[in-house]
């Protein structure tokens, strides 16, 4: 079903404050920034072994993150396992009665299809499912 655990996503309140500690303290490699208009989101990449850290920064208070951290304030937002297959998967999950909140993949940062499967399904976790490659 998965591959890897591709990312932890961590909701952050500022990415220009919240890059030093995991750049400079502790001395993960910053792969990237960039803006997903159509999620409402900054995002900063961090790579961590064969995984990553991503941190996500509301760029409108109607935005998915930013309903998070109102309601819990900074943290860990989501675990992304890396899939093959993502539509199949997809299809899947759905007939064995997993609870989608996107029944199809749709655009996610640096350049992955992604999808998020509801957290009433999956032991309150927010879980994200990404390809890469597309």
């Amino acid at each position: 079903m998965t591959d890897k655990i591709n990312h932890i996503g961590i909701a952050v309140k500022n990415l220009d404050t919240s890059i030093p500690f995991y750049r400079d303290i502790l001395k993960m490699q910053l792969e990237t920034v960039e803006e997903v208009a159509d999620q409402k989101v900054r995002v900063a990449m961090f790579i961590c072994g064969e995984s990553r850290i991503e941190l996500l920064e509301a760029t409108s208070e109607d935005s998915p993150i930013a309903r998070f951290l109102e309601k819990n304030g900074e943290g860990i937002h989501h675990i992304a396992y890396q899939v093959t297959g993502l539509d199949t998967k997809l299809k899947e999950l759905k007939e064995s009665g997993v609870r989608l909140v996107d029944e199809t993949p749709r655009p996610g940062a640096h350049g992955t299809r992604i999808a998020f499967l509801h957290p009433k399904s999956s032991g309150s976790v927010l879980t994200e499912l990404c390809e890469e490659g597309h």
